[in-house]
């Protein structure tokens, strides 16, 4: 099946981000001819991790729409007022949502929206160049039936995906697997004697949680193993959240790669870390399990790294080293849940494209300050959620996918339909914003100025 005419856009995978695309192309005043192609049949947002009581971890206002348009029809706000919500969340009074009800809430602009494709996975992407435009080949995953469509641009939104580090792997699914299929596999881990949760960042800690909520009913031994120095905080602090803004954005495109390279990998607490109420939450958990002496049978155990798991009867043998003091030893679990992050591979579809893609030194794509792919073609690729080592941390971030998604819509239909947020911030990131804010202070003439010092320096 193929599509004879061109659309404006084809995109890539249908996660929050593309989606977001989609809804703003919707309430663009001109008619933007795209489609959104994904590979599962219906919409679902981490199934596995819709753990009951967990939320997201960025306010409501980040949904799909606002911080663009805050009149859109697919708003969270509208989501409520259409489904009679409106009231109850009023008197909810939280700007952090249940992650469930945002799942539903994506569901419901899926549902409002015609340009979405499901049962599509994209295996061949190339450019075309007697057509001038993109030809994406799809197949049906479950029929095997082909489909192709032409596009004089592409969103590429296909999302990041469960990383187990391969010497964790091959052992049953069943009894260790990534926190990703942890709703999945619940029945199977409260059933077990030991289980074990590797790593520190929010989603082991949500695993965590669940699970020593379930505990009592269940008389499990429950184990939390890191690598990391400790279970920390995610910087969640007023300030600290001004790295996730257009400023700060555009401050680190505009510094050297080999800086970034350096900088990025050290801001994980910014972007990796615990939130601080489910950090809370399993402390006061615990501390209410020990009044009276009692043991809440559970370990929390940092700087110790897994290099190693081994099938031992029917359990698992975990080579684990507790790398500051230099020491090894052996854990036993009978489940072991993995929370080893993800990662974001080069998709294959995008091989034929390889001669016209520009990559940096390292292999990875370069890319524009408008997050587009840099390309040997007149086509635009939008980036959605590839770009963190030309962006920075704030690139996977909910609220900065509606600012990106403003910038490709105004550059498919030509002019500014959404603002181009500046001044975002009370803090300044270059020193060229901070000269242009603060009357006292001036470049220096050289690199030989020196300020002379006062008696308190």
């Amino acid at each position: 099946m193929s599509e004879s005419h061109v659309h404006d856009v084809v995109g890539i995978g249908l996660g929050p981000f593309n989606l977001g695309l989609a809804a703003l192309l919707d309430g663009a005043p001109e008619d933007v001819d795209a489609a959104f192609l994904e590979r599962d049949a219906e919409f679902a947002w981490h199934e596995g991790m819709l753990i009951e009581g967990t939320t997201l971890e960025v306010p409501f206002l980040a949904d799909l729409v606002t911080l663009a348009d805050p009149t859109s029809p697919h708003s969270y706000l509208n989501y409520l007022r259409e489904t009679g919500r409106i009231y109850e969340f009023y008197f909810y009074e939280t700007f952090q949502i249940p992650r469930r009800e945002y799942n539903d809430y994506l569901r419901w602009v899926v549902g409002r929206l015609d340009a979405c494709r499901f049962s599509r996975e994209v295996t061949d992407v190339r450019w075309d160049e007697r057509e001038e435009c993109y030809a994406v080949t799809a197949r049906n995953p479950e029929t095997g039936e082909r489909s192709e469509y032409r596009a004089e641009n592409l969103a590429l939104g296909i999302g990041s995906r469960p990383h187990v580090p391969e010497h964790l792997r091959g052992h049953p699914d069943d009894d260790v697997f990534h926190t990703a299929r942890y709703r999945h596999n619940r029945e199977r881990v409260v059933d077990a004697d030991t289980v074990t949760v590797v790593g520190s960042g929010q989603s082991a800690a949500e695993v965590f949680q669940d699970l020593l909520e379930r505990q009592p009913d269940h008389g499990y031994r429950l184990d939390w193993l890191t690598r990391s120095d400790g279970f920390f905080p995610m910087e969640y602090s007023k300030l600290g959240l001004q790295h996730f803004t257009p400023e700060y954005e555009r401050y680190v495109y505009d510094l050297p790669q080999a800086v970034k390279d350096d900088l990025i990998p050290n801001q994980d607490l910014l972007y990796k870390g615990i939130d601080p109420e489910t950090s809370a939450e399993i402390y006061d958990l615990l501390y209410r399990r020990s009044i009276g002496g009692r043991d809440p049978d559970v370990g929390l155990f940092a700087m110790t790294e897994v290099r190693d798991i081994e099938t031992v009867g029917d359990a698992y043998a975990l080579d684990c080293h507790q790398w500051q003091a230099e020491e090894s030893f052996v854990h036993e679990s009978e489940v072991v849940i993995l929370g080893t992050g993800y990662e974001r591979p080069m998709p294959e579809f995008l091989d034929p494209m390889e001669d016209a893609i520009e990559w940096d030194e390292k292999g990875r794509f370069e890319v524009t300050e408008d997050h587009r792919l840099a390309v040997d073609v007149p086509g635009d690729v939008f980036l959605q959620n590839a770009e963190v080592h030309t962006h920075g941390v704030g690139v996977p971030d909910l609220g900065l996918g509606c600012y990106r998604n403003a910038k490709f819509v105004n550059r498919l239909v030509g002019r500014e339909v959404y603002p181009d947020d500046v001044d975002t911030v009370f803090q300044d990131f270059s020193v060229a914003q901070f000269l242009e804010r603060a009357p006292n202070a001036t470049r220096a003439g050289g690199s030989e100025t020196r300020l002379t010092p006062t008696q308190n320096d």
